[in-house]
């Protein structure tokens, strides 16, 4: 079984539950069980630690992966493919500031990485072929020689990124597609299920792609599709004048990749079953889950929330929920290694001990992922021309966490959840359309993908 949803997306403190003259003190998280790992941590936790007793309940449960940052030294080399937009759109300062970004990008690499760059409009130039990022000079000299004019052939340039890419696909290169487009891919294969169909190709071969979308006339579905099945970012850029910013972002994070090939799995015992993967595709397969990362980027936590279903357990009883492991290729030391982690709870009928149990960065994450969810459905509605059902998902949501929010303390989902009313008042008056459409979209896909650097 695979769970597709819509839409999906800290390090917690270990407490105690103490009992003090008939009362409970109320933690503010809960333990996080985990073996540490030489580079990467895997750490399974709960949404609560102690759960109703007897009858039939269900919890969330958290596997998160924190890895350190790869030292300047020792890092992977870069293998790099920028694919650029020279279609007509582009013409004037919007050319030149992609110009500068592509630079701000190739000057933060060194002499180990490659670096190719791809210009695209009705036809594909390959402007810079695969080479080392020494010749600096010749590499800005050819950038700045393109002009802008045409059609928009978007499948084709990064069909040609990744044929760049291909010439140094050596096994411990960290090979990445940035691809840059203000408009909607014209000319070949244009569909969001082309472009995903793509991406996943690409991702078996070890290459991720990254977006970015600049002004409001671009397709946000195909290029957030492109990303999600080739396990990047997404951006959305209302000025040009923030692409050398968002080049240098992106560029930090492939430069600092400690992980690649990442498994998580998560097996539940006897009596749990698992229902459904909170935000991310994946595989469920009887009592086991699967899910499949490109890469893992250090400084960075990313996770996999999972909801299960665990029959009646007796008062005072405690028991594992989840046995969770993690396998990767080490890109620093390029060897295999797995590290495990369970989830395990503490059952009582003592509804306050079950409510004061609560762990707050696992709710905060289940209340991130169900405001992306809604998003996501609501612009579905949206274009369908339903505004009001789209209205209506989005504040329904928006009161549910902001009740939730508010019961915890969480002023950053209180205010997160006021942002969506607001954007249900634009829906039921005009739809989602244009720039709104491109940022809700953008920031669902930011949510889903626990993207670093927006």
């Amino acid at each position: 079984m695979k769970s597709r949803m819509g839409s999906r997306v800290f390090k917690g403190m270990a407490v105690c539950v103490t009992a003090m003259a008939g009362f409970w003190v109320v933690p503010v998280s809960v333990p996080a069980h985990e073996v540490a790992g030489d580079e990467v941590r895997c750490i399974a936790e709960l949404d609560r630690a102690i759960l109703p007793a007897n009858g039939a309940t269900r919890a969330v449960v958290r596997v998160s992966l924190e890895a350190p940052h790869a030292s300047i030294c020792n890092r992977p080399p870069v293998n790099l493919a920028l694919v650029l937009d020279r279609s007509g759109s582009m013409s004037g300062d919007k050319l030149h500031k992609m110009q500068d970004a592509a630079m701000e990008a190739i000057r933060r690499l060194d002499a180990r990485d490659i670096c190719s760059v791809v210009a695209y409009n009705h036809e594909v130039e390959t402007v810079v072929g695969a080479q080392h990022a020494t010749t600096l000079e010749d590499i800005e000299r050819r950038i700045r020689q393109f002009n802008a004019d045409g059609n928009t052939a978007l499948f084709a340039g990064v069909s040609q990124g990744a044929n760049e890419l291909r010439k140094n696909l050596n096994g411990q290169n960290i090979n990445r597609i940035v691809l840059l487009s203000d408009g909607c891919a014209n000319v070949g294969p244009s569909s969001p299920d082309d472009l995903g169909r793509l991406g996943a190709a690409f991702a078996k071969e070890g290459i991720s792609v990254s977006t970015v979308g600049v002004g409001s006339d671009y397709n946000e579905d195909l290029m957030a599709r492109l990303s999600q099945a080739g396990d990047g970012n997404t951006y959305f850029v209302e000025s040009t004048a923030d692409l050398p910013r968002i080049f240098a972002a992106e560029i930090g994070e492939v430069l600092d990749v400690v992980a690649q090939d990442v498994v998580i799995e998560v097996v539940c015992p006897a009596g749990v079953r698992p229902l459904r993967i909170i935000g991310r595709d994946g595989r469920i397969d009887g009592n086991r889950v699967e899910v499949t990362l490109n890469q893992l980027y250090g400084g960075q936590s990313r996770f996999v929330l999972v909801e299960v279903e665990i029959d009646g357990t007796r008062e005072g009883e405690s028991r594992d929920v989840a046995q969770a492991s993690c396998r990767y290729l080490n890109a620093l030391t390029q060897h295999r290694a797995e590290q495990q982690a369970v989830a395990r709870a503490t059952f009582s009928r003592d509804e306050r001990k079950v409510e004061s149990s609560v762990n707050i960065k696992v709710k905060r994450d289940v209340m991130a992922n169900t405001i992306a969810e809604a998003r996501e459905q609501a612009i579905v509605l949206s274009d369908k021309g339903q505004r009001k059902e789209a209205a209506a998902t989005l504040r329904t949501n928006a009161s549910m966490v902001q009740r939730i929010a508010a019961s915890l303390g969480l002023k950053d989902m209180e205010k997160e959840a006021q942002e969506v009313s607001q954007e249900a008042q634009v829906a039921d008056q005009s739809g989602i359309t244009g720039g709104y459409r491109k940022k809700m979209r953008t920031d669902s896909y930011q949510t889903i993908n626990q993207q670093n650097a927006k």
